[in-house]
């Protein structure tokens, strides 16, 4: 028992309830006080036993039970590979109970590996992701009518999912705003030859504040959420690792039932309370991992040859890396902006951001030994952490984006237009792999958006153009164009449309015109791109 104020009742004698006018009053409630014992004991413990109750149960299998049923609605954690709780998964691919389901995650894994297995055994009805691009079965299944998607900005669905845990209904978030995902018309379900699309995303409700437009997002409870963390106890409370947090904290706030598969389980009371990430109040049941393969997706290490880089990528990347100015805070997209990161100019010090929840990102790993699936970029990639780095969850990372505390944003791009409007992540028909965190990126106020592109297709088709032709990203997110060519800047806020800044020795003035879809203007003295 927790003796936490252990008061004699001979400690408070009747003359001493001066509140109390009448002695004899006093004296009564005194006696009604001790007549079980000459204690009155005032604690913080609910119950007078040492024993604490174990939310640990013995299996998956059996932690499923009575969780599951046809048309359920699951989130999921895990980015990638990192931090899917495998044992989990596994399971429910085997479970007859789970048809029909509603699944909701920042990824859709890869072929026959974590949520893959749900796919393969045939058993989401609908998807719910920021992100499905490394999955052959799903993009097969998606494209013949076999699976409804609902692409969703990744830094939405981590804030509905906390959403839902938190009692809040509904936010508005400026992601999406003035995009096909906002207004409406994203494929959802493809009819089973892939020529029609049979449900379409609806038009969602927008708003202003301040004269700046946001979009109103429901938050996304589940029927069951599943998690995976590295340490648990057997009250629930929960220790995750490196950038395998990513959405495990959210998604475990939202499900009316939550299910932990952790990679060690300790007696309550062994865990720090300052190191408990997430308090076992968000937890009912929790298991130990019985598959715990951890496969790395994509493994980079220090030691390997550099890519060959030269010509026009080259180009691109060492005028991208002169974009760093010291002290920023800095998020780079999958590809060229990545590899800038190789050139940082001397003297200058920039703190890398991953939206999949780390601040301060170091080189590759220098052997496969040192290789940890625990830490991964926003490419999936292996990574290490610098000194000072630290780690966080998906909502608070895209808190940290929206919130305009990021510097400096760099990402590739399929088009962008004159006005400053980037279309980078579907092309109707032939490929969607969602929009990843690109939305919320771009979306955040007071940052620097700078897109590196070719400046014409393999086929010589213009990507700088009057107009974007593809769907939208953003509109009017552009600061700056970085080509194989030259440089524009992006007059996003008013009616400027490009300048021409910078170009290379090896084009001329008239080529970039005959090679740029739309009118732009000429710095009266254009700096050689280097």
């Amino acid at each position: 028992m927790n003796r936490a104020m252990l008061l004699p009742s001979r400690a408070l004698p009747p003359s001493r309830f001066l509140g109390l006018k009448n002695f004899s009053r006093a004296e009564n409630m005194i006696r009604k006080m001790t007549v079980t014992s000459q204690y009155s004991f005032f604690s913080t413990s609910m119950t007078n036993s040492d024993t604490i109750p174990s939310k640990v149960v013995p299996s998956a299998k059996q932690a499923l039970e009575g969780c599951i049923f046809p048309g359920a609605s699951i989130n999921c954690g895990g980015f990638g590979l990192g931090g899917l709780p495998e044992t989990l998964l596994n399971e429910l691919a085997r479970t007859d109970e789970a048809k029909n389901l509603t699944v909701a995650s920042l990824t859709a894994s890869v072929d026959d590996f974590g949520i893959g297995k749900l796919f393969a055994a045939g058993k989401v009805k609908r998807m719910i992701s920021s992100y499905v691009g490394e999955n052959e079965l799903f993009a097969e299944m998606y494209f013949n009518g076999q699976l409804e998607v609902e692409l969703t900005p990744q830094g939405t669905i981590a804030q509905r999912m906390k959403a839902a845990g938190s009692g809040i209904p509904a936010f508005f978030t400026p992601a999406g705003v003035g995009t096909i995902y906002s207004e409406g018309g994203v494929p959802i379900k493809h009819s089973s030859d892939g020529k029609d699309v049979v449900i379409s995303s609806p038009k969602k409700e927008t708003r202003l504040f301040d004269g700046i437009e946001y979009v109103l997002e429901e938050s996304l409870p589940a029927d069951l959420a599943i998690v995976k963390a590295y340490k648990g106890d057997t009250k629930g409370n929960l220790v995750f690792r490196g950038t395998a947090r990513n959405a495990n904290p959210d998604c475990a706030m939202s499900g009316k039932v939550c299910i932990a598969e952790v990679e060690r389980i300790v007696e309550a009371g062994e865990l720090d309370p300052d190191e408990i990430h997430l308090p076992g109040i968000y937890v009912d049941k929790i298991i130990l991992a019985k598959d715990n393969e951890k496969r790395i997706e994509r493994l980079r290490l220090s030691s390997a040859s550099a890519p060959t880089i030269s010509g026009g990528r080259e180009v691109m990347i060492i005028r991208a890396a002169k974009e760093f100015k010291d002290g920023m805070y800095v998020n780079l997209g999958i590809g060229i902006p990545t590899l800038a990161s190789n050139f940082v100019p001397e003297g200058v010090h920039i703190e890398l951001q991953a939206e999949n929840g780390m601040l301060g990102l170091g080189p590759y790993p220098s052997t496969e030994e040192e290789a940890d699936g625990d830490f991964v970029n926003a490419g999936k990639e292996t990574v290490t952490p610098n000194k000072g780095a630290s780690t966080f969850s998906s909502s608070e990372s895209f808190s940290m984006i929206r919130g305009g505390h990021v510097d400096l944003t760099i990402l590739g791009g399929l088009q962008v237009s004159q006005q400053g409007d980037l279309a980078n992540w579907i092309v109707p028909g032939k490929i969607c792999k969602g929009m990843g965190g690109a939305m919320d990126l771009i979306s955040a106020p007071n940052a620097k958006v700078v897109v590196t592109l070719d400046h014409v297709a393999k086929d010589g088709t213009p990507k700088i153009l009057t107009e974007c032709s593809l769907p939208l990203t953003g509109r009017r997110v552009v600061d700056r164009i970085i080509t194989d060519l030259c440089v524009f800047d992006c007059d996003k806020h008013g009616d400027g449309g490009l300048t021409l800044i910078e170009m290379s020795n090896d084009t001329t003035i008239e080529e970039i015109k005959s090679k740029t879809a739309c009118d732009f203007k000429v710095l009266d003295e254009i700096k050689a791109m280097q």
